[in-house]
């Protein structure tokens, strides 16, 4: 049975990813949508992206962009956005890279593929007959085609109501350090703060079926029907 399985912010927690991908049994059928934020500052983007990669060579996989891919990608225009980027934990992106252990890496060690990845194989969103993905939020009256990049990037989950298509947004981008998804019955955010002691979640959207790992090896699973705060307007 096809599924449609979105993933949270990852923002290099590689040992998280694998151990949520293999509690998932993913399956060849099924359409894998990344909700964005593959670096930093978690300890090894190096190896997320080569693990996005690879699925997208095996898999129907759909990686949205998120704001720190953004400012990785920014971080080679010019002396401020790479400052900015290292403040938000750019350096320990930059660590995943080094040759070896202990430097402190740089953006040369980045191999091109990785670039092209967020540069080339990224979409603003993705959309189903029942829902649609997006990495932070969007305004409820603007069709997806037209959202700004501000509201499709940046701007914080507050409790949305529903869109003008009908559909369901799933988002990530705002943190809960709960490490648990916060929903309501126009939308979910399933970033559950996977590189601070938390969660990285995959909501299977037929079903509501959530699993959750985290850096430590741990697994759980939990529904999302069990989340929902049904007062939004």
């Amino acid at each position: 049975m096809k599924r449609h399985l979105a993933i949270g912010d990852i923002h290099g927690c590689y040992d998280a990813l694998r151990k949520l991908c293999d509690f998932v049994e993913l399956g060849p059928e099924d359409t894998i949508i990344t909700l964005g934020d593959y670096p930093n500052p978690g300890p090894d983007t190096n190896a997320v992206l080569d693990w996005l990669i690879y699925l997208q060579s095996a898999y129907d996989i759909r990686p949205l962009r998120g704001n720190h891919d953004i400012m990785m990608l920014n971080a080679r225009e010019d002396d401020s956005s790479y400052r900015k980027w290292i403040d938000v934990g750019g350096d320990k992106t930059l660590q995943s890279y080094a040759p070896f252990d202990g430097d402190t890496g740089s953006l040369s060690d980045i191999p091109e593929s990785h670039w092209d990845f967020l540069e080339n194989n990224l979409l603003s969103y993705f959309e189903t007959e029942t829902h649609f993905f997006v990495h932070a939020n969007a305004y409820p009256e603007i069709s997806l085609a037209d959202q700004p990049d501000f509201m499709l990037y940046w701007e914080p989950y507050d409790n949305p109501p529903k869109h003008e298509s009908g559909k369901i947004m799933v988002c990530g981008h705002t943190s809960q350090k709960s490490g648990l998804p916060i929903a309501n019955s126009n939308a979910v955010c399933i970033d559950t703060w996977a590189h601070g002691g938390g969660w990285l979640s995959c909501l299977h959207v037929e079903s509501g079926m959530i699993w959750q790992s985290n850096q430590h090896g741990e697994t759980r699973r939990l529904w999302l029907d069990e989340l929902r705060c049904d007062d939004a307007e």
